[in-house]
C-alpha cells in the first residue's frame, strides 16, 4: 500500500511538470544534467564537468546519506536527469530503487566505488573518498562517464580532471606533512561512525572504535561502557565527530575519559563556504584533527 501511494504521488508530480519526464538540462540549456546522492559527489562532478554540467544533490548540505529517505518531489529531479551518480557499496544504494520507482530506469547510472582495481578495500566500508588519492580515481570515473555521454566535451573534461588531480596531489602531500608531525603515541582516535578507515590508512591513524555502529542506531549502555574502557586503555586523545550528527553523546564520552571532541568534521557532506568543496573540506578536517592531536 505504501509503495502504491508513493507511485501515485510520483506520477502526479511528474504529470504536473508537463505530463511526462521533465526535459533535461542538456536539452534546455546545453548542459548535462547530473543528479548525485551527496554534495561531496556533486562537487566532484562540478570539478570535472565545469560549465558543461549542472549538478543537483538529493541529500542536502548537512544531510545524512545513510538514512536519507528521498521525498516524492525528488522523483522530478531524478526523472529529468541525464546521469545519476552514487557511491555504491551500500552507502546510497537507495538511489537505484528510487530511480526505478520514479520512472528513471533508463537514465545512465555511475557507481563510483565498486570494482576499482587501484583501491585496497577495507572490509565493506564505502567511504573511499576520504583518501584524496581515491577521490582522484572517482574523478577519473566521472570524466570517462561524461565523455561517454558528451563526447564533444572530452577536451574540457580531460583538462578539468587533470587540473583537479593536480590539486588533489597537492592536498595529499600537504596532509601527509601535517599528519606526519603527530607523535606516534598520539595517533589513536575514536570516530562517531565508521567514516574514517581510508583516511586513517592514508595518514597512519589508529581508529580504536566508533561511537555508533551504524547511523540512526543508538549504542546500548554496555557498548558505551566498553568504548569508554577502550578509550582509557588506549589513551585516546580525540573523538572525531561529524557535522551531520549531534556531538552530544561524543561530548558525554569525552567528559568521562578526558578525550577531546573534534566537532563538525566533514565526511559524507560538504558545508558552507569555504568548506563547500571536497578539497577544502578535507583540508579543514586535517587542520582540526592535527590541532588536537599535536
Amino acid at each position: 500500500m505504501k509503495r502504491a501511494l508513493f507511485m501515485i504521488v510520483v506520477v502526479s508530480l511528474v504529470a504536473a511538470c508537463g505530463g511526462g519526464p521533465r526535459p533535461s538540462a542538456s536539452a534546455a540549456a546545453g548542459a548535462i544534467n547530473v543528479v548525485t546522492t551527496t554534495t561531496v559527489f556533486a562537487d566532484l562532478v562540478k570539478q570535472v564537468g565545469g560549465d558543461r554540467v549542472t549538478v543537483h544533490s538529493l541529500v542536502p548540505k548537512g544531510g545524512e546519506v545513510h538514512t536519507f529517505d528521498p521525498a516524492p518531489s525528488d522523483a522530478v529531479a531524478v526523472s529529468g536527469a541525464d546521469l545519476l551518480v552514487l557511491n555504491g557499496l551500500g552507502l546510497d544504494d537507495w538511489l537505484l530503487s528510487f530511480a526505478q520507482q520514479a520512472g528513471a530506469a533508463n537514465v545512465p547510472v555511475l557507481q563510483l566505488a565498486p570494482n576499482l582495481e587501484e583501491v585496497t578495500y577495507i572490509d565493506d566500508n564505502p567511504h573511499l573518498w576520504m583518501n584524496p588519492a581515491y577521490a582522484k580515481i572517482y574523478a577519473d570515473r566521472i570524466r570517462l562517464k561524461l565523455i561517454e555521454i558528451d563526447a564533444q566535451g572530452q577536451q574540457t573534461y580531460d583538462a578539468n580532471a587533470d587540473a583537479f588531480a593536480g590539486r588533489l596531489d597537492e592536498l595529499d602531500t600537504w596532509a601527509r606533512e601535517q599528519m606526519g608531525a603527530i607523535p606516534a603515541e598520539l595517533r589513536r582516535v575514536v570516530s562517531f561512525h565508521d567514516a574514517f578507515p581510508y583516511f586513517a590508512a592514508a595518514y597512519d591513524l589508529d581508529v580504536v572504535g566508533v561511537v555508533v555502529e551504524a547511523p540512526g542506531q543508538d549504542p546500548s549502555a554496555v557498548e558505551v561502557a566498553n568504548l569508554v574502557n577502550a578509550i582509557r586503555q588506549s589513551q585516546v586523545k580525540a573523538i572525531l565527530s561529524e557535522t551531520q550528527f549531534s556531538d552530544e553523546l561524543a561530548q558525554t564520552i569525552a567528559a568521562e575519559t578526558g578525550a577531546t571532541v573534534v566537532s563538525d568534521l566533514y565526511t559524507d557532506t560538504l558545508g558552507d563556504p569555504p568548506q563547500d568543496t571536497y578539497d577544502a573540506a578535507i583540508r579543514y578536517d586535517v587542520e582540526q584533527i592535527t590541532a588536537v592531536l599535536r
